[in-house]
Order: C-alpha cells, then sequence, then structure tokens
C-alpha cells in the first residue's frame, strides 16, 4: 500500500478559540436583548505601511481594490469581502476573507517603493459581537465612546477591553468585530461571555 503523504498542511491549523466554540454558542442569547459571540476564524490580515501621497501608497491603494483610508477610525471596503482598516497616518490593516490571495499582488505593486507589507494572518484572530445589546455589553470594559453619534458603522479604532489591547472595528449596524492579538484571545472571548450572561434573563423594570 502506498504511503499516504499529507499535502495540504491548512487541515492541521487550529484556531485560538476552537476550544471555546461551543460555548460561544451557548452563551449566545436571542430576542429582543440578544447578543451573539463568535470567531471567524482564519481571515486574511496584511500589515501596510506607505506615506500618504506617494507613489507606494497610490500602489497599494489600487492594488488592494478597495483603496486605503484617509482618516483615522475610517475602513476602506466591506465586511462581507476585503477591508483595510486605518492604524496610523501611514500604517493600515487589511482584512478579507480566508483564503483571499492578494500578497503578491501586493508586494509586486509596491516593488521597490518605500513601504512595507507583512502577512499577519496569524497575529490575530476576529470575535464577532452582534445583537441588540452588544454596544452595552462592550461599554463595560471599553473607554472609547461607542454612541453611533461618535461610533458609526464602518469605523475602527485601536482602544482595550478591559485590559487586552484590540482593534475594535464596527462591521454594521449592532454587529461588532474585535481583534485581539491571538494569545489574548481566549481572555477576550471568556470576558465577553461573562458580560454577556445578564442579557440571558427577562430584563427587570
Amino acid at each position: 500500500m502506498a504511503e499516504q503523504v499529507l499535502t495540504d498542511i491548512s487541515v492541521l491549523r487550529t484556531s485560538p478559540l476552537a476550544h471555546l466554540a461551543s460555548a460561544l454558542e451557548q452563551g449566545s442569547v436571542q430576542g429582543e436583548r440578544g447578543v451573539s459571540l463568535r470567531e471567524i476564524a482564519f481571515t486574511t490580515q496584511l500589515g501596510l505601511r506607505a506615506e500618504p501621497g506617494t507613489e507606494a501608497h497610490a500602489a497599494l491603494a489600487a492594488a488592494t481594490g478597495v483603496g486605503l483610508p484617509d482618516s483615522v477610525g475610517q475602513v476602506a471596503g466591506t465586511a462581507d469581502g476585503t477591508a483595510v482598516l486605518w492604524s496610523g497616518p501611514d500604517e493600515f490593516l487589511l482584512v478579507a476573507p480566508e483564503g483571499t490571495e492578494l500578497l503578491d499582488d501586493l508586494v509586486q505593486a509596491l516593488g521597490q517603493a518605500p513601504g512595507q507589507v507583512v502577512d499577519l494572518s496569524a497575529n490575530r484572530t476576529v470575535i464577532e459581537l452582534s445583537g441588540p445589546s452588544a454596544r452595552e455589553v462592550l461599554e463595560k470594559g471599553c473607554p472609547a465612546d461607542l454612541h453611533p453619534r461618535s461610533f458609526g458603522a464602518g469605523t475602527a479604532i485601536t482602544t482595550v477591553l478591559g485590559p487586552v489591547p484590540v482593534l475594535l472595528w464596527k462591521s454594521a449596524e449592532d454587529t461588532f468585530r474585535l481583534l485581539p492579538r491571538a494569545s489574548f484571545a481566549d481572555y477576550t472571548a471568556r470576558w465577553l461571555l461573562d458580560a454577556m450572561t445578564e442579557y440571558a434573563s427577562p430584563e427587570v423594570d
């Protein structure tokens, strides 16, 4: 019998929150005060750096297919496709669905121009918190003003949740995506699950 050789090592991957998949599902709450929690694992994440107004910036903007955000908090693109989050005056994070192949195109577009394209896909995971009570859950541990007048859909900032630094992205109304470093994912998910428990009970007038 011929020896079988594993050619696709991706089947061996384990996401940072795979061990909590059942807890995330069971901890989610339905109804008027509902709030749901899930991991969006193995997203493509690319760190981009280029000075605005330069040839490198223009080349990367074109190669992403959605452009680069112009100012703090801005997001270019959409949550269900490729999105680019503003991280700093010359720094951006591209987030796309699993399997999106953009790294080579971006490296080629940058060429020898001053700038940077780095694969950060294993650096962070994506935790999605959604539902009518999602903002209230986050406000228990996030110091940022999350009211819609200040933090609308299509906004992303660097902040903290409890003691954990996160990228916080409001991807839609009542939907937030948190990007903690993989080593903090377990703590972040457990913190959110604990903060969600009160919404499983009826509201007391």
